[in-house]
């Protein structure tokens, strides 16, 4: 058991972290981003439906189609769609870093909803938003307006939609995740079509091996390993990717894509990485209510 445990915190750590270099390869190498997007969650999507089915697991019922659309579009047209937006103009590790920031946002909302934070919880706000504010004000996000209001948009997005599942009558885990997927996918590709994304060129083997990688291990196997680990570890531990993640892309985005970032850029991670990290351990020190799960694969 601990083995696997080691396995997948490894895989959901490595991969998920490495999601946001894998969207920007495949920008680089001629894939429009919502297109790109769109059809990456709809293949895998689908894959997920397809072998789910074929094993016996129900279909979502009626009542919970219109339920799965809407998390589709908050989680992943609007969540991972804008974040590959953003990307065309921000680097990898800076749209992590500000992806990081959704704990933040999601103890925002579930206050609105009556969840009033602890004084820790309280805490972890405040630093947090310093963070944000901070990055956003001194780096390099300023240079790009388009993709500031994207990532923006994109982490509040995935954050409402996440608190806003909870209690909803939704099908198994995996099943709720491919139907939002395929869900998502189509209004992403309807979106970037309508908005005159087209593929100009054959995009380049690079970038068709990057959407490759994140339909297979982005979108499946690190999603199937957050999964079993939901259920066989605390919350908390398979949580800790939101803190863990960003410190993988930046280094990845530096090590392979050259990124660099600022003394005030990198300060500016750590306030925020150090808010989510009190929110996430604020949040495992009192009961956790039982709620409908929402596909948490980040909005990568």
């Amino acid at each position: 058991m601990k083995s696997g445990i080691a396995l997948a915190l490894a895989a959901l750590y490595l991969i998920w972290g490495s999601t946001y270099l894998g969207i920007r390869f495949a920008l680089e190498g001629g894939w429009p981003p919502l297109l790109m997007a769109g059809i990456r969650h709809v293949i895998a999507g689908g894959l997920m439906y397809a072998v789910l089915r074929a094993r016996g697991v129900p279909a979502p019922t009626r009542a919970q189609w219109p339920t799965l659309f809407a998390m589709g579009v908050m989680l992943l047209a609007l969540g991972n769609g804008l974040v590959c937006v953003a990307e065309q103009t921000v680097s990898s590790g800076m749209a992590a870093v500000a992806v990081a920031s959704a704990p933040l946002w999601m103890a925002l909302f579930a206050m609105l909803r009556g969840d009033r934070p602890t004084r820790m919880e309280w805490v972890g706000l405040g630093i947090g938003f310093v963070g944000v504010v901070w990055l956003n004000a001194g780096s390099s996000l300023t240079a790009s307006m388009t993709g500031l209001v994207a990532l923006l948009v994109a982490t509040i997005a995935w954050s409402f939609g996440s608190i806003w599942s909870r209690g909803r009558d939704l099908p198994s885990p995996f099943m709720a995740a491919a139907a939002q997927m395929l869900l998502g996918g189509v209004v992403m590709i309807v979106a970037g079509w309508t908005i005159g994304e087209r593929f100009h060129a054959w995009p380049s083997l690079k970038g068709t091996l990057s959407v490759a990688y994140l339909i297979t291990f982005g979108s499946i196997v690190a999603f199937s390993a957050y999964i079993w680990l939901l259920h066989n570890v605390r919350p908390v531990l398979a949580g800790s990717y939101a803190y863990v993640n960003p410190a993988i892309a930046v280094m990845l985005g530096a090590w392979l894509a050259h990124e660099r970032f600022s003394a005030s850029e990198l300060a500016a991670m750590g306030v925020i990485l150090l808010g989510v990290v009190a929110i996430t351990l604020a949040k495992a020190k009192r009961p956790k209510p039982k709620a409908a799960l929402a596909v948490e694969e980040g909005t990568a």
